[in-house]
């Protein structure tokens, strides 16, 4: 059965990643809204969802332990095609619905309501929903208060996002002040030495060392002020550049734990394969999250639902420094389907179309492009290598 795809699925992906949300991180700022919403509503089971390009992921779940699902085998996939909350009366009755695992097996699910969780742009990020093994009748007082808390949850989302910059900034404040306090301590020390000089001989100070004792002091002081007007100059840059870095620094250990933690359960449902392979000798210096986890979650998704059971998905992380420059170094490889020449053009070019997995798995064509879209964001390079029927190969240099 075809899977709905909202209208302008492309822009409410890039608000979702716009978020830099890390889905398993989320739990404990939601956790009491989503335990209201079920009590509320009357219901066993309540979670906060969010629908990315390939899964559901359920950030914050009350009555039952979840944390991501196919996007292709969920409910919540109708419930972001609207404006108004979705319901299910009978899911084994919905041809849609009967012969999932959430309605066939454990828990055995009949009951769905979800309202959607749209941000102020007017972008459907995910849904609140509410599940119960039996029929329930919510009534017209309690939608209200649903859709409230699906604002609130909303809210807490923006408010994340919002501290999560204003931590980046105090934490670049700070180094930024001890970088000034190490930059002005050489001039400041050397006029307050010469001064010393100066005072301590008195009157037996010839004039010539007086003079140059003086240019040595006017050559520090201004030194100062011309690090003090690039402190002023670029107040304006690094803000604009602490837009694009969130507080949370990873390391290629930490990435690698994240990568696993979130997509090796999509890869062991397939039967896949997922190694993760840390390189180089830079393995537990910090970099800016910025977008990572949506980068290469993409990507990641995309290859296991490329590749047949059995199959392989490999991913090499690596951090080179040269200087004071910083540069990721990201390879995604499956021995998945391939893709065609005219397919990789395609991505590159910020477009594609739905295809299917090599399970039947929903593709919906908007993953890649996504992905090329945050590395230009960042002026990164994507490289795609690929054989048809063999493997795919994706390639990232970021800068940090």
């Amino acid at each position: 059965m075809e899977s709905p795809i909202p209208e302008d699925e492309f822009n409410r992906l890039l608000q979702l990643a716009d978020y830099d949300l890390d889905n398993s991180e989320l739990e404990n700022s939601l956790k009491d809204l989503t335990k209201l919403a079920g009590k509320v509503a009357g219901t066993d089971i309540s979670l906060v969802n969010l629908v990315d390009s390939f899964t559901q992921w359920t950030v914050a779940s009350e009555g039952i332990s979840l944390k991501q699902m196919p996007r292709e085998d969920s409910v919540c996939q109708y419930t972001i095609m609207g404006n108004q909350p979705f319901e299910i009366k009978d899911l084994t009755k919905d041809e849609r619905f009967k012969d999932k695992f959430y309605v066939t097996d454990d828990p055995n699910l009949r009951y769905y309501w979800g309202v959607p969780l749209k941000n102020e742009s007017g972008f459907n990020l995910g849904a609140l929903c509410v599940m119960d093994k039996e029929t329930k009748y919510i009534s017209p007082e309690k939608v209200e208060l649903l859709e409230i808390i699906a604002d609130e949850i909303v809210n807490r989302l923006k408010v994340i996002k919002a501290l999560t910059l204003l931590k980046a900034e105090v934490k670049s404040a700070k180094e930024k002040q001890k970088q000034v306090a190490h930059d002005i301590r050489g001039p400041i020390g050397g006029i307050i030495g010469l001064a010393q000089i100066i005072k301590e001989k008195g009157n037996t100070n010839q004039l010539e060392d007086v003079l140059d004792f003086i240019k040595i002091i006017q050559k520090s002081g201004k030194s100062l002020l011309e690090l003090a007007d690039e402190i002023l100059s670029s107040r304006e840059e690094d803000k604009k550049e602490l837009r694009l870095n969130p507080d949370n620094e990873y390391n290629l250990m930490t990435l690698k734990e994240k990568i696993i933690n979130l997509y090796g359960v999509q890869a062991e449902q397939k039967k896949v394969t997922l190694e993760v392979l840390v390189e180089g000798n830079h393995k537990e210096k910090p970099f800016p999250k910025a977008k990572l986890l949506q980068i290469l979650g993409n990507l990641i998704s995309n290859a296991i639902k490329f590749t047949a059971s059995g199959g392989k998905v490999y991913i090499s992380l690596n951090l080179a420094e040269k200087s004071q420059n910083k540069e990721l170094l990201l390879v995604v490889k499956d021995t998945g389907a391939g893709m065609t020449a005219e397919q990789i053009e395609a991505i590159m070019k910020g477009e594609g179309q739905t295809t299917q997995g090599s399970a039947g798995e929903k593709g919906y064509g908007f993953g890649l492009p996504l992905v090329k879209h945050l590395v230009d964001g960042m002026n990164g390079v994507l490289k795609i290598d690929s054989k048809l029927g063999e493997y795919a190969r994706f390639e990232l240099r970021l800068p940090v």
